[in-house]
């Protein structure tokens, strides 16, 4: 008798970089080596917020490019060597095999979408996610490896034209997409992801975030956007779970579902904010 062979499910997974793979925001180390302090590279980020002037995300761009300060004393080694600098979240290589390889009838191709630099990605993911698979912002630099000029800034609805692209190149449907994100620079994608069908999970509990995400998951672990993925895309249970990252030679310590609920509490006039609940799980993977 002939074995019908099941067709392998194709999905596209994206993730953000900053505070999602990464525990600190690049732009902090950046700032660090460069001589500048944590609070002025924070005040100037604020400034560029409350103006507007820039999209979310992309702040660190504009001033690589603009500010008298950054363009004095950063140069294109500062951005190799910060990559190096950025405390990545455990077990990311061990994410991508897992994605690529180890789920029966699945194959989740992963890739890395980020208004960071794309010098401090490759630096911080070397030999760990292939170059091919990260898009970050891209710089032209001078003969003194000062910032030149932007090529592409991959922030706010940036990062949706990437995933577009990202899509068509691997002719996967809008339902196979899969978007990780941990902050405001992630409202735009997640919204394209979610409008058309797609699944996305938020690594933070920002509010502004949590509530657009289908799922919430937080772990200092990479391999926790596992469990949401698992559960709601492959349909497994958590026992299954379990036995699975067991097999990967992995145990799941702890295991927390809890509710969170968001409140804005006003006097009675004018009416104010509504109240908004959501789901969130909290993983510890050992």
């Amino acid at each position: 008798m002939q074995t019908t062979v099941q067709p392998i499910k194709q999905y596209l997974l994206a993730s953000d970089f900053d505070q999602t793979l990464s525990f600190n925001d690049s732009g902090l180390v950046l700032s660090e080596l460069a001589g500048i302090p944590a609070k002025t590279f924070e005040g100037k980020v604020a400034t560029l917020a409350a103006q507007n002037l820039v999209q979310q995300g992309g702040e660190l761009t504009y001033l690589l490019l603009h500010d008298p300060e950054y363009r004095s004393r950063v140069r294109r080694e500062h951005l190799l060597e910060a990559g190096k600098e950025v405390r990545l979240k455990k077990n990311i290589r061990q994410l991508s095999d897992i994605l690529g390889h180890a789920i029966e009838g699945y194959r989740f191709e992963l890739h890395v979408i980020s208004a960071s630099p794309q010098e401090v990605i490759e630096s911080a993911l070397e030999d760990v996610i292939p170059s091919s698979n990260i898009h970050g912002t891209q710089l032209a630099y001078d003969a003194s490896g000062a910032v030149e000029s932007v090529v592409r800034v991959n922030a706010g609805y940036g990062k949706v034209a990437v995933l577009d692209d990202l899509q068509r190149l691997f002719q996967v449907g809008a339902e196979r997409i899969i978007y990780v994100g941990d902050g405001s620079s992630d409202i735009h994608v997640m919204l394209h992801v979610n409008r058309r069908d797609g699944f996305t999970i938020a690594v933070s509990q920002a509010r502004h975030i949590a509530q657009i995400a289908k799922r919430t998951v937080l772990s200092d672990d990479a391999l926790s956007v596992l469990i949401p993925v698992l559960e709601e895309i492959v349909g497994w249970d958590a026992a299954r779970i379990r036995v699975f990252f067991e097999a990967q030679g992995l145990l799941i310590q702890e295991w927390d579902r809890v509710r969170a609920d968001w409140l804005t509490i006003a006097p009675n006039n004018p009416p104010h904010d509504a109240i908004r609940t959501g789901g969130m799980t909290n993983v510890n993977l050992s």
